[in-house]
């Protein structure tokens, strides 16, 4: 009898477990911009779904070159567990090989407008989220890292935390890589529409306090040094930020690392934007 008891109570627990699993939705959204849809993976918390949904605030991860909208649930499987742990919606977009940008070549490459303005509204105004930029941060890896701060720098009125882990903060040292050329034209003969699509080019658009940042790089990483000037002229402008390098490289093993201090400084971040509206 009591060995049926505890077998009865362990079912019951998993399935209580169970029915309070984050849903994992995959969806096709549509760009008015771009006049097609893109697939974007959300995650959304047990208590943000439901009769009763409650509001919750909204993290946006972007992935890197080559990658797609299942790459941040196939790097972090317990981002369904950890989004009903700390109450946030993620939001996974597949934006190609874009770089964020609205490319001045292609038409059909506007992933800034579709992230940081087409993405927000719809989900905004499909999911129970808190729709202000207190309660709405982004971060990213690689070419998602320098999406996360090129968004975020650019758009501080939509997003009030930006995090960057293994980020490609200033392009120019490396012309011929990474599909960038495609977007953005030869290096040589277009180096003022590269100067135009840096990071480190767009600091002047953000003062101290504008936004709440985390820089984040392995001390073997071929994105150290841009990252390390980055945080130097964070600091010569005075602009408040963390900045953190850890043993490590360009690898899934660091960024599954990363995302957990990324989420610890983005909830830290949501808990002030608490205290504010109280």
């Amino acid at each position: 009898m009591m060995r049926k008891f505890g077998l009865l109570s362990v079912l019951l627990l998993w399935v209580c477990i169970s029915l309070q699993a984050a849903r994992v939705d995959t969806l096709m959204v549509h760009s008015p911009s771009m006049k097609k849809t893109v697939e974007v993976v959300f995650i959304v918390p047990d208590q943000s779904c439901g009769e009763n949904p409650q509001s919750c605030p909204v993290v946006y991860l972007l992935h890197g070159h080559g990658g797609n909208a299942k790459t941040w649930i196939g790097i972090k499987p317990e981002l369904p567990a950890i989004a009903d742990e700390k109450g946030m919606i993620f939001v996974c977009p597949d934006a190609e090989n874009s770089w964020y940008w609205d490319s001045p070549l292609r038409k059909d490459y506007r992933y800034e407008t579709f992230v940081a303005s087409e993405l927000v509204d719809y989900t905004d105004s499909h999911y129970a989220t808190r729709a202000d930029r207190k309660f709405r941060a982004i971060s990213g890896l690689s070419m998602g890292g320098h999406g996360a701060l090129w968004l975020s720098i650019r758009h501080k009125d939509t997003f009030g935390a930006a995090a960057s882990m293994s980020g490609g903060a200033d392009i120019r040292p490396f012309p011929d890589s990474w599909n960038m050329k495609e977007q953005l034209g030869e290096y040589a003969s277009n180096k003022d529409v590269w100067d135009a699509h840096t990071v480190m080019s767009q600091l002047d658009r953000i003062s101290n306090g504008d936004i709440a940042l985390l820089i984040d790089c392995g001390d073997d990483d071929f994105f150290l040094e841009v990252n390390q000037e980055l945080h130097r002229q964070l600091l010569s402008r005075k602009i408040g930020h963390d900045f953190i390098t850890r043993p490590g490289a360009h690898t899934v093993t660091y960024w599954n690392n990363s995302i957990d201090y990324h989420l610890l400084f983005f909830q830290k971040f949501f808990a002030k934007g608490e205290q504010v509206g109280q």
